[in-house]
């Protein structure tokens, strides 16, 4: 049998090996892999690395680095593990791997960059963890997603589900704009809120139980009517915003400042027992004034407060909307982006219908007149308040 020394050896003539010189010359170039330890990685690593231990390579690294053909630097604490992780990638059918003689302590004593990773505490990792074992979310999209951004139009029927799962994800700074107070008729799908909280502002009602999910999560609280006075200010800095309004003047209002901030919109409505969800990417794709226009009359256009809706419809499409906005988070999968998504409960179907951006949008189009903020209110239903959202195109 051989010595540890003998395989050591016979594998590093399987591969190749450069010095932290060469290697620093493939910055930004090539992928550095780095296979330590999590305690090891806690206290620096190579900017932008890729962190996968050792243990977890075969595993993890086609999800990670799905590139065969990229160069890729291998490293580790002393130049030992990345020769064996080397091989191992060159039997994976990667083509361009070295393994950096001295590893990471020798790139750190010569005065080579390297950071502190920004790493997540023992608490998090276990009330993330489900998340951290996805290749796709790992702990550096637990980190973006902690580190993000999301408006919630609503805390209502659609703003409840969504910022329940946006909140257990771990979004960590949650806006929600809402002037109305908790009603008794609400809790049959508002699921934010409960029969202790009738009379209570709705914003602080869901802040109490977002909180009280998740403490990671910082909730901000609107207690205003959004208007054309304040909607740029309020959605400004944000990710990615969820709409959950039931009218059309918030709708088009929100559309024309997303566009200005490029924000991307998680667009959802119901009504009745159907629903829809879309993605608004500004110029990206289409927009809001790309699929409608102009607003329906009305008498076409009844709230769930005239026609009704069936209580648990809301928590499946703002479940979706939540997915979505994570989706975009994570640049993960594909977004709904072009894509209108409407959902039947009666037939429990899911049908997909393409929406494409207009070259003659009179927002987004090709010859649009420059975007202003106005309001619509000829346009508003007398009872729309921001809750729970009406369909439209049925």
């Amino acid at each position: 049998m051989p010595s540890f020394r003998e395989l050591l050896a016979k594998t590093k003539a399987n591969i190749r090996e450069i010095d932290p010189a060469e290697a620093e010359q493939r910055l930004g170039d090539a992928t550095f892999l780095d296979v330590r330890e999590l305690d090891e990685w806690e206290q620096g690593m190579v900017p932008g690395a890729v962190f996968i231990p050792r243990g977890h390579l075969e595993s993890q690294v086609e999800s990670r680095i799905t590139d065969r053909d990229a160069p890729v630097v291998v490293y580790c604490a002393g130049g030992t593990r990345s020769a064996f992780a080397a091989e191992t990638l060159q039997s994976l059918g990667y083509h361009d791997v070295v393994s950096m003689a001295g590893g990471f302590g020798r790139w750190k004593n010569e005065g080579r960059p390297w950071i502190t990773p920004a790493v997540l505490t023992p608490e998090q990792r276990n009330r993330y963890h489900r998340h951290i074992l996805l290749p796709e979310v790992g702990e550096a999209g637990q980190q973006k997603l902690l580190q993000s951004k999301v408006l919630l139009l609503g805390a209502g029927g659609l703003g409840s589900p969504a910022a329940l799962y946006l909140a257990a994800a771990g979004v960590g700074t949650i806006g929600i704009v809402d002037m109305d107070v908790v009603d008794a008729s609400n809790l049959q799908r508002q699921i934010l809120h409960n029969v202790d909280r009738i009379g209570e502002r709705k914003v602080d009602s869901a802040k109490k139980t977002l909180t009280q999910l998740n403490p990671d999560v910082d909730v901000v609280t609107y207690d205003v009517r959004l208007g054309a006075d304040n909607v740029l200010d309020i959605i400004d800095g944000y990710d990615v915003i969820v709409d959950g309004a039931d009218n059309f003047p918030v709708r088009y209002l929100l559309n024309d400042a997303s566009l200005l901030k490029r924000i991307p919109v998680v667009h959802g409505s119901i009504f009745r027992f159907e629903g829809q969800v879309t993605v608004f990417d500004p110029y990206n794709g289409p927009c809001y004034r790309c699929l409608l226009p102009e607003p329906p009359p009305p008498e076409l256009a009844p709230s769930c407060a005239e026609a009704g809706v069936l209580g648990v419809l809301p928590g499946i499409v703002g479940s979706v909307q939540a997915l979505e906005a994570i989706k975009l988070i994570l640049d993960l999968g594909d977004p709904l982006r072009g894509r209108l998504l409407a959902y039947d409960a009666l037939e429990q179907s899911f049908r997909t219908f393409k929406v494409r951006r207009d070259p003659k949008c009179p927002a987004c189009g090709e010859d649009a007149a420059p975007i202003v903020i106005a309001e619509y209110d000829e346009h508003c239903l007398p009872h729309a308040v921001l809750a729970d959202g009406a369909t439209v195109g049925h």
